[in-house]
């Protein structure tokens, strides 16, 4: 399955007994939003709301940080999703924090996913039906497949710091990447993981949706990304670093890993070095 899919094309299969159509909103803590509480006053038709928060691990202080195989399974079940189910999720922004669902679905091995490019608003633009009604589901089996390879960890970048296999981008504001700008958790440190390079997750997008693959390519590549040398994507707390994952794949290029942790993490440590 590509890794977007469109209004027109979403508007053609919504009806289809295989779709699973999950709004995964996600707001930063400084915002004071309500991502349930939107979702359940408008939301696409058959959509169901995953919760980036709900579905991590809890036992880790960092913020949603991917659960266990088998609690994802089961709360992928639990909305619906089987290992036959095709997947397709949204977002309230645009393109944000549907790319974490996205990439959740692919690290526990799911294919079949894609992101409705341009998401929620451009769906209401084109005057689409939505509604407040919670459509009921019935649950389904959902057997995972760890892909341990997706996933990075501290120890993997500090590793990198000296062996520099990997090129780390970073999907934060230029200002927070260089340190003008403050992080929006109260008390992190701000700056970037020594040696990473800076590419805002904003560029990858042209009102809310990817910009087309050729345009993605010209921006990786400024970037310094290259075909020969794997990518490690990071942000604030993993969400927008997924965007990176998503204009990847869509610009044909390899597919990065990601840093879970990203700067919630890194930040947060005093003992891992800051560069600014």
């Amino acid at each position: 399955m590509p890794p977007t899919i469109t209004t027109d094309l979403l508007a053609t299969i919504l009806k289809d007994p295989d779709l699973v159509l999950l709004d995964a909103t996600y707001f930063l803590p400084n915002e004071n939003k309500n991502a349930k509480a939107s979702f359940a006053a408008a939301h696409i038709p058959r959509a169901q709301f995953f919760d980036v928060d709900e579905i991590s691990d809890h036992a880790n202080p960092l913020p949603h940080t991917i659960p266990t195989p088998e609690n994802f399974a089961s709360a992928a079940g639990a909305l619906g999703a089987g290992n036959d189910s095709r997947i397709v999720v949204y977002d309230q922004r645009g393109i944000f924090s549907a790319a974490r669902a996205w990439w959740m679905f692919r690290v526990f091995g799911h294919q079949n996913v894609a992101v409705l490019d341009g998401g929620l608003p451009k769906w209401i633009g084109e005057n689409r039906a939505v509604t407040s009604q919670i459509t009921k589901i019935t649950p389904k089996t959902f057997t995972p497949a760890f892909q341990t390879h997706m996933v990075k960890h501290a120890a993997d970048l500090l590793e990198n710091l000296t062996a520099k296999t990997a090129l780390v981008l970073d999907a934060r504001s230029t200002g927070r990447f260089n340190g003008s700008v403050p992080e929006p958790r109260p008390g992190m440190r701000s700056g970037h993981i020594p040696g990473a390079h800076s590419l805002p997750y904003t560029d990858l997008l042209n009102n809310g949706a990817l910009r087309p693959p050729d345009e993605l390519r010209r921006i990786f590549n400024a970037a310094g990304a290259a075909r020969n040398r794997p990518v490690i994507t990071s942000c604030g707390s993993g969400i927008t670093a997924a965007v990176i994952n998503l204009a990847a794949l869509t610009a044909g290029l390899p597919e990065p890993a990601l840093y879970d942790g990203s700067w919630a993490e890194w930040g947060g440590n005093p003992n891992f070095p800051v560069e600014v």
